[in-house]
C-alpha cells in the first residue's frame, strides 16, 4: 500500500512538473508573439522615420506640409542626375481626405442602417442569410472595385456631367469616393452590427416594459449602448478610404490638384507612393524618399484618428457611466 501510494504521489508530482514547464512554454511562446508584433511595428516606424528625415533635409519640413504643389521627378536613374521636384503635402492631403469623406457619406449612413435591420428588425433566419452575403463583400479585391471604377463609374458620371452641362472630370473625385465608399460598407455594417447585436436583451425587453415603442427603444436605449462599438465602426471606415489605393490609382487621377470640388480629379496619398516607388528610379533622390514621407504623414494621420476616437469613447462612457 505505501509503496503503491508513493508511486501515485510521484507520478503526480511528475506531472504537476510537466504542467508548469508546458505552461512556461506556452507563456514564453506567447511572449514572443507579442515581442514580434510589437517589433515589427517598431521596425516599419523606423524604416518610414529614417526615409522620411533623409527627404525632410533635402526639402524642407515647412515646404513639405505647407507646399501647395506636387510635381516630383518621377523615373529617375543614375545616368539622368537627381533632379528635384516641388513636393507640397496640400494636394494630396486634400485629395484623401476630399475621397474619404465623400466614401464616408456613402458608407456610413447605409452601413449602420444595415447593421440596425440586421440587429434589430431582421428574423433569426433572416439574419443568418444576409450577414454572411454582407461580409462577403469586404472579400473582393479592391483591383475589381478599381476596374469597377475605372470603367464604369467614372465614364458615367462624365457622361451625366455632359448631358446636364455641367463639367465632371473622367477621373472625378466623385467617383474614387462613391467605388471606395461602396466598397467599406460591408466593414461598417458588420462591425456596427457587432456593437448593437452585444447590447444585452435585457435593456431592450426594459424600455419596452416601460412603455417605449420598437423605435423609440433603438434611438433611446440600444444606439447609447453601443455607441463606443458605432465609433470605431466608422474609424475603421475612415482608415480604409484614406488608405485604398488600387481604386484611386485606376480610377483617379495621378496628378495632384488642390481643390475641393468632388467633380475636379485629383490624386491621393497612398497613389503617389505606388507612382513613386514603381519602375527604374535612383533610391536617393528625393522623389523615391518623398514616398517614405507620404507614408509616415498616414501613419501619422491613422494614429490621430484613433487617439480622437479612443478619446471620444472614454468621454462618452463616463458621462453615462459605463465602465
Amino acid at each position: 500500500m505505501n509503496a503503491a501510494a508513493a508511486l501515485t504521489e510521484s507520478q503526480r508530482h511528475r506531472r504537476r512538473r510537466w504542467q508548469r514547464r508546458r505552461e512556461g512554454a506556452l507563456t514564453a511562446l506567447f511572449a514572443l508573439a507579442a515581442s514580434l508584433a510589437v517589433l515589427v511595428t517598431l521596425g516599419m516606424v523606423m524604416t518610414l522615420f529614417s526615409g522620411a528625415v533623409g527627404f525632410l533635409q533635402r526639402v524642407g519640413l515647412v515646404d513639405y506640409l505647407f507646399g501647395l504643389v506636387w510635381q516630383p521627378q518621377i523615373g529617375m536613374r543614375a545616368d539622368q542626375g537627381l533632379v528635384e521636384g516641388q513636393f507640397g503635402l496640400l494636394p494630396l492631403l486634400g485629395g484623401s481626405l476630399l475621397i474619404t469623406v465623400l466614401a464616408l457619406l456613402l458608407a456610413v449612413p447605409i452601413g449602420l442602417g444595415a447593421a440596425i435591420f440586421l440587429a434589430e428588425y431582421a428574423t433569426s433566419g433572416q439574419r443568418n442569410r444576409l450577414k454572411p452575403l454582407l461580409e462577403l463583400l469586404a472579400g473582393i479585391p479592391t483591383v475589381v472595385y478599381g476596374f469597377f471604377a475605372a470603367l464604369v463609374v467614372a465614364p458615367l458620371l462624365h457622361y451625366l456631367g455632359g448631358q446636364l452641362g455641367i463639367a465632371v472630370s473622367a477621373e472625378s473625385a466623385l467617383a474614387c469616393g462613391l467605388v471606395v465608399g461602396v466598397m467599406i460598407i460591408p466593414f461598417v455594417a458588420s462591425m456596427a452590427d457587432d456593437a448593437l447585436y452585444a447590447v444585452p436583451q435585457a435593456w431592450r425587453d426594459a424600455a419596452i416594459a416601460l412603455g417605449a415603442t420598437h423605435a423609440e427603444m433603438i434611438r433611446r436605449t440600444v444606439l447609447p449602448a453601443a455607441f463606443p462599438g458605432l465609433v470605431s465602426a466608422c474609424l475603421i471606415g475612415f482608415s480604409k478610404a484614406i488608405g485604398q489605393t488600387m481604386i484611386v490609382l485606376m480610377a483617379g487621377s495621378l496628378t495632384a490638384n488642390l481643390t475641393f470640388n468632388p467633380l475636379d480629379g485629383v490624386s491621393s496619398m497612398t497613389a503617389q507612393i505606388i507612382t513613386l516607388l514603381s519602375g527604374d528610379q535612383e533610391f536617393a533622390s528625393a522623389a523615391t524618399l518623398s514616398a517614405f514621407a507620404l507614408a509616415l504623414t498616414l501613419l501619422i494621420l491613422a494614429l490621430l484618428t484613433n487617439t480622437v476616437g479612443v478619446s471620444m469613447n472614454q468621454r462618452w462612457r463616463q458621462r453615462h457611466g459605463q465602465n
